[in-house]
């Protein structure tokens, strides 16, 4: 069996190169190429995911999709505030399974999650 790795997560919207800026901050990933349509970011070290695709689609996101980020930080309320003056929303705030966590569309609409 040939060897996997999960290489990229990608993003559809409308102005990828906006979306690259907005990713960048709130990972710390670096941009390593921006074409017409799609930006890309890369880990700046040894991460799990190797890097973030933002992909061009003429549709707008019009519904919650399944597949999401789930962020961690050890100061979370503050990242949750950094977040929003990047042009993140706060969506709501969760609890279950004794964690708690807030969801946050990003500027374009797409859903993760900051716990």
């Amino acid at each position: 069996m040939s060897a996997r790795t999960l290489n990229f997560v990608t993003f559809d919207g409308a102005d990828p190169e906006r979306l690259s800026r907005f990713w960048s901050e709130v990972t710390g990933y670096l941009a390593v190429g921006v074409g017409e349509d799609f930006a890309a970011l890369a880990a700046p070290d040894d991460r799990g995911v190797r890097g973030i695709l933002l992909w061009r689609v003429p549709e707008p996101n019009v519904s919650n999709r399944r597949m999401h980020i789930d962020l961690t930080s050890t100061d979370g309320e503050a990242e949750i505030r950094r977040f929003v003056d990047l042009g993140a929303t706060m969506s709501e705030r969760c609890e279950g399974n004794g964690v708690t966590w807030t969801v946050m569309p990003d500027p374009e609409g797409n859903e993760f999650c900051m716990g």
